[in-house]
């Protein structure tokens, strides 16, 4: 497998195991990744994750802006397989029929649940109890391709999407580390993919970003855990946005009315939803750095936040 030429295509910091795993075991002849992006309100011209590995190993690099019209750079690159994991763009035809031994994604769900760019955000707000890793044969339709192999992970109330996105990383480079040698003797299963069990995660919008807190305590939770920490949850607080990092819920049998601040100490603000509330632990106001929501209502005054509508 040392021997074995690998093209690898990807961009952010979930790929970067895949590709240092690939390094250790193949021979990386190409990494191809998104263009290099201003970012921060400096504006400063940053590299993707996965271009800053490549370069550190000497490997050489190619970053079309639509890959679609801009591939010819990787046909001429002598490569046994391709490999992709959350590279960001469509890959045309003409690279999927290149390789000998195929194009193979490693995405992070169990497929066909959670097709798309955006699987880990979604199946926590979902409340999925678990996820994993497919590896696939890509296909010209987003993430429809023949599964190869799959790995399940349960998820764990503590998890969000930072960690959960850390774990299935590493669980995805091994896996693929694992399942490959299968690809490459022409072992490995095919398993097509049914159709009417497939589900989508697209890209968060921002409106998704918001809790409604006439929703299930359960499922404001799970926002919360799905949007954590990036890019955040939030909710209109005392006439401004407030974005929400962690909090925990206790249900309440009487009725209250939801949306509303009905608890405010020193050291908790508890918000109404459908059954029950919802007590923040962590919050990052409009313009302010995270905090503790005890240092948060430090600076309030407690009697004019309470019975507070949150929008």
């Amino acid at each position: 497998m040392k021997k074995t030429k690998v093209i690898f295509m990807g961009t952010p910091d979930f790929a970067v195991p895949v590709l240092q795993k690939l390094i250790e075991n193949t021979e990386v002849v190409l990494v191809v990744t998104q263009p290099d992006k201003l970012v921060g309100r400096k504006q400063i011209l940053t590299y993707p994750p996965i271009k800053k590995l490549a370069i550190e190993k000497n490997i050489p690099v190619f970053q079309p802006i639509k890959i679609r019209k801009d591939y010819e750079e990787i046909l001429k690159t002598e490569a046994d397989i391709i490999i992709t994991c959350a590279y960001g763009q469509i890959i045309p035809k003409e690279i999927l029929d290149y390789p000998h031994f195929g194009c193979i994604n490693v995405h992070a769900s169990l497929l066909p649940k959670y097709r798309g760019g955006a699987p880990i955000h979604w199946c926590l707000i979902n409340g999925e109890e678990k996820t994993g890793i497919t590896i696939m044969y890509m296909a010209e339709k987003m993430d429809n391709g023949d599964i190869i192999s799959q790995q399940e992970y349960t998820i764990l109330d503590s998890d969000n999407v930072g960690l959960l996105h850390e774990k299935l990383s590493k669980l995805g480079a091994d896996l693929l580390i694992e399942t490959l040698p299968s690809i490459l003797n022409h072992t490995n299963k095919r398993i097509k993919q049914d159709e009417e069990k497939a589900t989508y995660a697209y890209n968060i919008k921002r409106e998704e970003e918001h809790i409604d807190f006439s929703s299930s305590g359960k499922d404001i939770i799970n926002k919360i855990r799905g949007l954590n920490p990036w890019p955040l949850a939030n909710c209109q607080m005392n006439g401004t946005e407030c974005k929400i990092i962690k909090a925990y819920f206790e249900p309440k049998e009487k009725d209250i009315e939801a949306k509303t601040i009905v608890e405010v100490t020193k050291n908790t603000l508890g918000i109404s939803c459908k059954d029950g509330i919802v007590y923040l632990d962590k919050i990052k106001p409009f313009g302010k750095k995270e905090m503790e929501i005890k240092d948060f209502l430090n600076g309030c005054n407690l009697e004019e936040l309470k019975n507070k509508k949150v929008g």
